[in-house]
């Protein structure tokens, strides 16, 4: 797949995700940086923007732990007695985005803290629906 031929959207992130790439975008105008993908930059609106590959490499900004999640992560089998960590990770490069964050005990979110050095996570990646996540370095 060619980075230059692929729309802007939530399904060709998920497949350069599947690939092992967190893509995002630059605006050419004004290189802004977003790790949302987009048609049109989020600071002056252009539409001359073009894939960007992060490095996968942040840290954690703040994180929720859940208990009582969607159907999907009930499944998995995460619950009151399981719970999981989501967070927002602020890229190396800027931007900020958010995940799910592996490796960290969700039941004592007391250990978990924010500033913690993260990387992308491709472990449990479910390739059916990939989900965004990060994991302490």
């Amino acid at each position: 797949m060619a980075q230059g031929t692929v729309d802007y959207t939530a399904a060709s992130f998920n497949k350069f995700l599947k690939q092992g790439k967190l893509m995002g975008i630059r605006c050419t105008v004004c290189e802004t940086l977003s790790a949302v993908p987009r048609p049109l930059c989020p600071a002056c609106h252009s539409t001359n923007v073009e894939w960007y590959e992060f490095s996968g490499q942040g840290s954690l900004t703040t994180f929720t732990c859940i208990s009582i999640g969607p159907a999907n992560m009930v499944a998995k089998g995460y619950g009151r007695n399981n719970p999981y960590c989501s967070g927002i990770v602020t890229l190396q490069e800027g931007p900020r985005i958010s995940a799910r964050i592996l490796n960290v005990d969700a039941s004592k979110p007391q250990d978990i803290k924010s500033g913690t050095p993260l990387k992308l996570s491709l472990g449990d990646m479910d390739q059916d629906h990939p989900a965004l996540a990060f994991e302490p370095i």
